[in-house]
C-alpha cells in the first residue's frame, strides 16, 4: 500500500492525462486502489471504496497537466455534459463534453460526504476543481473538512476527542476524497457541503463518522449523507441500520462494483445507487445513449426485508427481501467523469479519470440536494423516488448484469439500474 502503489500511481496512472499526441485513444486498463481491494473476513468489520482509475497507455509526455480538462482527444464527462445528459440544464445538442459550458444550479442546505483518513489537500483541490469547470467558487464557509473521533461500542457512537486522522496518502481514500466532494459540489454548487473524515475505514469508526455527518446535515436544515464505500453482506447488518435514521437526513450509498449486493446501500433506510455506462461516439463527442454497466452491484438482500416503498410491482422480482439498486448514474471509468488529486502528485497534483459506483453516490445526493424536496428521511426520500413516474427517470433498456451477466435491462425497476438514471429534478 506504500511505495509499490506510489510508484505504480506515478507510472501508469498520473502520467496519463498528459497530453496525448495521437490521434485517438490508446489502449487503457482499469486500475483498483488499495481501498477499492476487498479482502476475506472485511464484512462487517471494514469497509472499502468503490471507487476506480482509468489509465491510459500510449504517446504522452511525462508533464503533469496543471490545465485542462478539456484535452484533446479525450471525451470524459465534466459537470455541465452530465447536466446537459440528465436534463439538468436545457438540452445542447449532442452534449460533448468539450463544448456545453452550462453547469448544475442550485442546490441548499447541506451535504455531507462521509470518508476514512485524511487528505489535507481537500480543499485546495475542490477549490481548483470548481475553478477549473466555473463552478460557484469554494469558501471557507461553503466547505469544511470535519475530523470523526474514534467510533464506540454502541452503533454510531463515538468516543474521545476528535483529532486528525492517519494520512489518506497513498490509500485510494485520497482520490476517493477528492471524487466525492468535487462531484457533490458539482451537482449541488450553492450547498454546504462537509468532508466528514473517519479514524479509519472500519466501520465502528465510518459508523461514527456518518453520525457526525448526520448531526452536521441536520444542524443545516436537512440535506444529504453520500457513502462511497462497504462491504458484502454479513449476518449481523440490520443491527446497524438504526444508524441511517437521524430526521432530516436522506442517505445515500454506493451499490459496489461487481454482481451482489452491498452494505450499507442494501439497508432499507439508505438510497441505493448503482452505475451506468455512457455511450459516447468517438469522433463527434457527441452523447449517443445509456446502458447498463456490467460491473454495477445490485440484487437481493440476504437479510434485509422487502420495505414497503418496493411495492407490488417489484414484489415479484425481490421476493420478501429488499432488492438493489433504487436508482443509478454514470458509473463505468471507460465513460467516465475528470477528478482533480493532489495528495500524492508532487508537484502540483493531476486530472484523473475515474468511475465505479463511488461516483453515482454523491451524484445522486447532489441531484436530490438541487431538486429541493428535503425528504424528512431516507424512507420518504425512497417513497418518493419509487412512486415518481417514469418519466421523471431515464429507464435503461439496454445491456445486462449480474452473475454471468445473466440479467437484462428492461427499461423498468431491474437488478442493474433501478429505476434508472435521472430526468431532470422532478420526482427527486
Amino acid at each position: 500500500m506504500g511505495t509499490g502503489y506510489l510508484l505504480t500511481s506515478l507510472a501508469a496512472l498520473v502520467l496519463l492525462l498528459a497530453v496525448f499526441t495521437g490521434t485517438g485513444l490508446a489502449q487503457t486498463t482499469i486500475t483498483l486502489p488499495p481501498s477499492s481491494t476487498a479482502r476475506s473476513g472485511d464484512a462487517g468489520q471494514l469497509a472499502h471504496t468503490y471507487l476506480q482509475i482509468l489509465a491510459s497507455s500510449g504517446d504522452f509526455t511525462a508533464t503533469p497537466q496543471v490545465t485542462g480538462p478539456p484535452f484533446a482527444g479525450y471525451l470524459y464527462q465534466t459537470p455541465a455534459s452530465l447536466a446537459c445528459i440528465y436534463n439538468l440544464q436545457p438540452a445542447v445538442a449532442g452534449c460533448n463534453p468539450n463544448v456545453v459550458s452550462s453547469n448544475p444550479a442550485g442546490g441548499s442546505k447541506a451535504i455531507a460526504i462521509v470518508d476514512a483518513f485524511d487528505d489535507p489537500n481537500a480543499y485546495a483541490d475542490l477549490q481548483h476543481f470548481s475553478s477549473q469547470f466555473g463552478l460557484v467558487p469554494i469558501t471557507p464557509s461553503s466547505f469544511q473538512v470535519v475530523f470523526a473521533p474514534t467510533g464506540g461500542s454502541t452503533p454510531g457512537s463515538c468516543t474521545g476527542t476528535a483529532t486528525r486522522p492517519p494520512s489518506a496518502l497513498n490509500t485510494g481514500w485520497d482520490v476517493e476524497e477528492s471524487l466525492d466532494i468535487e462531484w457533490a459540489h458539482a451537482m449541488a454548487p450553492s450547498a454546504t457541503l462537509y468532508l466528514v473524515e473517519a479514524q479509519s475505514n472500519s466501520f465502528v469508526n465510518l459508523f461514527c463518522a456518518v453520525t457526525v455527518a448526520s448531526n452536521l446535515v441536520a444542524a443545516a436544515g436537512g440535506g444529504e449523507v453520500s457513502m462511497s464505500w462497504g462491504s458484502v453482506e454479513f449476518s449481523f447488518e440490520t443491527l446497524f441500520d438504526s444508524v441511517f435514521t437521524t430526521p432530516n437526513v436522506v442517505y445515500f450509498a454506493s451499490t459496489g462494483d461487481g454482481p451482489g449486493v452491498s452494505w450499507p446501500s442494501a439497508s432499507p433506510n439508505v438510497v441505493a445507487v448503482g452505475g451506468t455506462s455512457l455511450s459516447i461516439d468517438p469522433s463527434t463527442g457527441n452523447f449517443i445513449g445509456e446502458n447498463t454497466w456490467q460491473d454495477t452491484g445490485g440484487g437481493v438482500s440476504q437479510f434485509e426485508s422487502k420495505p414497503s416503498y418496493q411495492g407490488r410491482n417489484i414484489a415479484p422480482i425481490v421476493g420478501s427481501h429488499r432488492g438493489t439498486p433504487d436508482i443509478s448514474s454514470d458509473a463505468n471509468p471507460s465513460t467516465g467523469v475528470w477528478v482533480w488529486a493532489s495528495l500524492r502528485a508532487p508537484p502540483g497534483g493531476y486530472w484523473y479519470i475515474v468511475g465505479g459506483t463511488s461516483l453515482s453516490s454523491p451524484t445522486w445526493a447532489g441531484i436530490v440536494n438541487t431538486a429541493g424536496q428535503f425528504a424528512a428521511s431516507s424512507q420518504a426520500e425512497l417513497t418518493q423516488l419509487y412512486s415518481a413516474p417514469q418519466a421523471d427517470f431515464n429507464g435503461i433498456k439496454q445491456g445486462n448484469c449480474g452473475p454471468y451477466m445473466s440479467i437484462f435491462a428492461n427499461g423498468n425497476w431491474d437488478f442493474c439500474s433501478g429505476r434508472g438514471t435521472p430526468r431532470g429534478y422532478s420526482g427527486k
